[in-house]
């Protein structure tokens, strides 16, 4: 069964910072945005799965977030936390047009 989102505008291009999270708060959920330097965008739950550490505030190298409480290693593009650590963060899809960003939500009922 397919999820219905929405489509949530979360900024410009231009104003997200490479590298360096971003938090991006919607009713009940905390995003943790990130523009890397190849210009990906991604978005994630901004909780690590470990101890709850605030993944925006972490280090990013690649792909991956460092969890600034006890440096898990996360997967931004699939939210998986790279072994020998377990677990994993809700990803969200992220599409840019033009120099829009837009972050996708599951629908509230």
């Amino acid at each position: 069964m397919e999820q219905t989102v929405r489509n949530v505008f979360i900024g410009y291009d231009t104003e997200l910072p490479e590298r360096i999270g971003k938090t991006i708060v919607l009713e009940d959920m905390e995003i943790a945005v990130f523009k890397l330097t190849n210009g990906n965008i991604y978005a994630i739950e901004n909780r690590c799965p470990h101890r709850g550490g605030v993944l925006s505030e972490g280090m990013v190298s690649g792909e991956h977030v460092f969890c600034p409480l006890h440096d898990w290693k996360i997967n931004m593009k699939d939210g998986l936390v790279q072994a020998p650590d377990e677990g994993c963060v809700q990803t969200y899809d992220v599409i840019h047009e033009d120099d829009k960003v837009y972050v996708q939500v599951p629908l509230t009922e």
